[in-house]
């Protein structure tokens, strides 16, 4: 049994060696502090959330991507508490360690140039939040422009899809239509000015993906499939996510232009510059939103966070490592 606090040598990790359900193959370990190398950081973890893009990869979804064992979690906000050569300067300072190992640990190592320093007015809260979403929306809507366009989220359900209703009605998009599985988003999608259709009501989804000239899927599968299908000559679909766990099928006869994206894939072929950059422009507009209330557990608690995700009703799960010794 692994002690809820590790030794001076030693930091707490949740790796998972199979893939399958994730509170069946994660498991807290006790792993050993490599040694800083030249330009490394070290960070302390403070909040972590908890995504469904977080949980997926454990199921084998993306095996061809994940060598085993692999180490839970794509984002959080933490302080450097250590640097090697050329990364002193960001000594206390509040980071988003980004690129390196997963960051469902008490700590993680990164390399210094994608340590993403947070504005001091950014709250903990609101800044271990400011990557996976946050960021894949800025980018598709940077690739897929909405303006006077109609946009359709097939996924209405994720924070991601917050994001990219609410940015791209402020870039001009002239309707977006979300699809929802709980009556509970009703009302936070009306605020954003998401007009809402429940996954259960196949007329007015058919009438929606006939009339969408961008579609962002993050749910796969049949419903995903189906209104690819009858997107219009012109259109974009652009697959972001598999919450369904099945892949989309493109049908035979496929008019609209079909597309996948993958955060890390993209940012794999993104120059150092424009990595800052993103982040330059993300921090304003994360400031505009007013974002779901969320339930921080102690990261002992990690079970509790889990079956939070996906259950209706539920707030955003987090995990509070900051009292980890």
């Amino acid at each position: 049994m692994v002690s809820p606090a590790a030794s001076p040598d030693t930091r707490l990790a949740f790796v998972y060696e199979t893939f399958g359900a994730p509170p069946e193959v994660l498991r807290m370990r006790e792993l050993p502090v490599a040694e800083l190398g030249a330009g490394r950081l070290r960070v302390a973890m403070s909040l972590v959330p908890v995504n469904p893009s977080d949980l997926i990869p454990m199921t084998g979804a993306y095996a061809h991507r994940i060598r085993l064992p692999a180490i839970a979690g794509y984002e959080g906000v933490g302080r450097v508490i250590a640097a090697g050569a050329g990364g002193s300067s960001l000594i206390g300072r509040r980071v988003l360690p980004l690129h390196g190992e997963g960051t469902w640990q008490t700590l993680v190592e990164c390399n210094a140039r994608h340590a993403v320093p947070v504005p001091d007015d950014v709250p903990d809260v609101l800044a271990a939040r400011g990557y996976i979403n946050p960021l894949a929306a800025l980018i598709m809507l940077r690739l897929w422009p909405v303006k006077g366009r109609t946009v359709l989220l097939s996924g209405a359900g994720s924070s991601c899809a917050d994001y990219l209703g609410f940015w791209a009605l402020r870039q001009g998009a002239e309707r977006v239509i979300g699809l929802h599985r709980s009556e509970n988003r009703i009302a936070r999608l009306k605020a954003l000015g998401i007009e809402p259709v429940p996954l259960t009501d196949q007329v007015r989804i058919d009438r929606a993906a006939r009339q969408a000239d961008v579609t962002f899927d993050a749910i796969g599968g049949p419903v995903a499939s189906r209104i690819l299908g009858m997107m219009g000559e012109g259109a974009s679909f652009v697959g972001y996510g598999l919450l369904s766990g099945e892949p989309v099928v493109a049908p035979p006869d496929l008019r609209a232009a079909f597309k996948r994206f993958h955060l890390r894939d993209h940012l794999a072929h993104l120059p150092d510059r424009d990595w800052a950059a993103s982040f330059d422009d993300l921090w304003p507009l994360l400031r505009t939103m007013t974002l779901p209330e969320v339930h921080i557990h102690r990261f002992t608690e990690w079970r509790r966070a889990l079956a939070e995700v996906g259950k209706r009703g539920a707030r955003k799960p987090i995990l509070d490592f900051s009292e980890a010794g």
